[in-house]
């Protein structure tokens, strides 16, 4: 007999299925259990129903792409800020016209052409995000070197095109005024047929941007000058020896043309005044260049010949009595000022003195004197030219500065 505790009758262990806790009692199978299989590991849950739903599904695609997009989203939004505040491209900057009702879009594929931004897209997105696409006005912009989107739309915004200027200096003839207004770049249009008035052109200096018109140039001078004019002749002396504010213009234009300086436009009106209180020709050089060469004036290389004095013009007032029929030029505000307010003296008489100015002198004599002194002052300034191997004049005894009589 097996004494073997642990083991059966055919000294074979117990299976684990059917060990007991130990000092419990075996309880033998029966051969029925003992032919049945032996419970292995257990098959895997079944996946819900609803974790199989294609809605599921859908939805975790959904929420996937979303997270892509904002992802990406962010990154554009980034990128694009960075790109719209950073310094641009331009090393040199430029001039940029922007013309009327032209949108952001152009704009921003006109900039990026010019090699002014980096990208048109980025430009455009960033104006109408800043809410300025009806902001951006018309003109001519000076970007500066590597300006940034931003500043760009900033300045577009602001308006502060760059400005041009268009100069008419004192003693111009309408002429002369109307040849600088014709050949100024940054004007458009065309010229009027025919001229105004001599005289009637202000002398000044107006500011404005590319593409204004020389009509509306031309319209503003006229505009100012006859406002001037009227303005001035207003507040004149009362006992001035002129009919109108044609013979006030006349005389203003005259003085314009006989100095430059300013302290002596007032003595020289007064002379002027004088003379024809007395019924004497006023005798100005100026007169007898407007009446042979009119508007266009004086070729610089052509000096006033003594033959000159005595050819009769409806201007040269060595042969006329009186005014000439039009100003000569377009006189400025100081000679306007001049003539309606001139310095009280008996003058009657004034000769250039060499240096730019001019002596003056109540008496024949007195003046005749003057004359002597300028006259030699010429022949040593000849003899010196002379000397030096510069050639003088080939001209007649050239009339000098007067009134000479």
């Amino acid at each position: 007999m097996n004494t073997n505790s642990g083991g059966n009758e055919f000294g074979q262990s117990p299976t684990p299925q059917n060990s007991a806790p130990a000092g419990a009692p075996i309880v033998p199978k029966t051969a029925n259990e003992a032919l049945r299989p032996e419970k292995g590991t257990p098959p895997p849950a079944k996946r819900s129903r609803r974790s199989r739903s294609q809605i599921v599904v859908f939805l975790n695609f959904v929420l996937s792409l979303i997270l892509l997009v904002m992802v990406g989203g962010g990154l554009a939004v980034y990128f694009g800020k960075k790109a719209f505040i950073e310094p641009g491209p331009s090393a040199i900057g430029d001039t940029f016209l922007v013309k009327p009702n032209t949108g952001v879009s152009q704009i921003a594929e006109q900039l990026e052409r010019r090699g002014l931004i980096s990208d048109a897209r980025v430009f455009r997105v960033g104006v109408r995000v800043h809410n300025n696409d009806q902001a951006l006005k018309a003109g001519e912009y000076e970007i500066k070197p590597h300006a940034s989107m931003r500043e760009i739309m900033e300045l577009l915004k602001s308006g502060k095109s760059v400005t041009y200027a268009l100069t008419i200096p004192e003693g111009l003839t309408v002429h002369q005024a109307f040849e600088r207004i014709a050949a100024h770049e940054a004007l458009t249009g065309d010229m009027p047929s025919q001229l105004p008035p001599e005289g009637s052109i202000a002398t000044d200096t107006l500011r404005f941007t590319r593409g204004a018109t020389r009509q509306q140039m031309i319209d503003k001078l006229l505009s100012d000058q006859k406002a001037l004019v009227s303005s001035i002749w207003a507040r004149r002396d009362s006992d001035l020896p002129l009919a109108d504010e044609n013979e006030f213009l006349t005389l203003a234009s005259i003085v314009e043309k006989e100095t430059s300086r300013g302290d002596e436009r007032s003595r020289i009106a007064g002379v002027f005044l004088n003379r024809l209180r007395k019924g004497m020709r006023l005798q100005s050089d100026p007169t007898i260049i407007y009446g042979l060469f009119g508007g266009q004036g004086k070729p610089a290389d052509r000096p006033i010949y003594r033959s000159d004095i005595d050819k009769p013009t409806p201007y040269n007032t060595y042969t006329i009595n009186g005014l000439p029929p039009t100003p000569i030029a377009n006189p400025g505000r100081a000679s306007l000022e001049a003539v309606a307010n001139p310095s009280k003296t008996e003058d009657l008489y004034f000769v250039a003195d060499g240096t730019g100015g001019h002596v003056f002198a109540p008496t024949l004599k007195e003046h005749n004197e003057n004359v002597a002194r300028y006259r030699a002052w010429q022949r040593k300034q000849a003899a010196e030219a002379a000397g030096s191997g510069q050639a003088g004049e080939n001209a007649d005894d050239p009339a000098g500065n007067n009134p000479t009589q």
